[in-house]
């Protein structure tokens, strides 16, 4: 017989009222006229119709000078160069994989745009070539970094530096790319013990902070010992943080998981997705990231 779980209904805690820096943003809908003045560039996301802007896409109105643009809150990653992805091999195809990285279109990685073993600095071979599965097969999960941009938005990456590579024990979240912060890191060791990838497409990986880093490898092996439980708890309740703020519409951050994170540990790890207890340690993030920006 499966378990009910019956909830009493609680106060909700008082939070003031208080707006971002920056005030709030214009948001629009699709047919939504944002301007009339005829001195505006049409940026993406609009288009021109009796002189008047008028928005495409649900979202956001961004003003660069004279150019205006229309974020989407909910769309694909659209990739630009520098972005930190997080992606899954789907095919080994010459010289090249495919990875999965929330776009649109499958994005590349090219041979010769990886580290090999060891960090060797050489020509790739044939026999590189046809020891490509034994670097990187289907469903392998990789940190890679855009490289460029193609003209009909597919994605080529690179995975040149250490930091980069296959990824090893964790647990992948799938969010929004719009929920995820710029910033100019996107690794981040968190003090409770695990580390977060924030991928610029939408893919976080959550993953035991390694008590070495393994230079030597080149990004290639990867560690598959047991997790210890203390560890496993920790990730999930980040887990569960992650989805919480992603549910009511908070940014995510290294500063603003710390914080839900904190706020949950009062909470048993399976009660942080209940409705009430969502709210209630999210505001209490919302109001210490208030409270920082103060």
């Amino acid at each position: 017989m499966a378990a009910i779980s019956m909830r009493l209904p609680v106060a909700r805690k008082a939070v003031e009222p208080s707006a971002p820096r920056g005030g709030e943003k214009h948001l629009v809908a699709p047919g939504d006229t944002i301007t009339t003045d005829t001195g505006y560039m049409r940026g993406h996301g609009t288009y021109v119709e009796e002189e008047k802007l008028i928005a495409s896409v649900a979202g956001a109105v961004e003003r660069v000078n004279k150019l205006v643009c229309v974020r989407a809150l909910k769309t694909r990653y659209n990739g630009e160069v520098g972005d930190i992805v997080v992606g899954r091999i789907t095919e080994v195809q010459q010289k090249r994989w495919k990875v999965e990285t929330n776009s649109r279109l499958d994005s590349v990685l090219l041979l010769s745009s990886m580290n090999l073993p060891g960090g060797e600095l050489r020509r790739r071979s044939a026999e590189d070539e046809l020891a490509m599965r034994d670097y990187l097969q289907e469903g392998d999960l990789i940190s890679a970094e855009v490289q460029s941009v193609f003209s009909d938005g597919a994605v080529s990456l690179h995975t040149r530096s250490l930091k980069y590579g296959k990824l090893g024990q964790g647990v992948l979240v799938q969010v929004s790319p719009s929920f995820v912060k710029r910033q100019k890191t996107h690794f981040h060791d968190l003090p409770c013990g695990a580390s977060v990838i924030l991928g610029n497409n939408g893919f976080i990986w959550i993953y035991p902070t390694p008590e070495q880093k393994d230079e030597e490898a080149g990004g290639f092996t990867t560690n598959l010992e047991p997790v210890p439980l203390s560890d496993r708890e920790v990730i999930s309740r980040l887990r569960n943080c992650i989805v919480a703020l992603v549910t009511q519409n908070l940014m995510l951050f290294d500063t603003s998981i710390l914080y839900c994170y904190e706020a949950s540990l009062p909470h048993q790890i399976k009660d942080i997705l209940k409705p009430e207890v969502m709210e209630e340690i999210v505001l209490e993030t919302r109001q210490r990231l208030l409270d920082l920006e103060g």
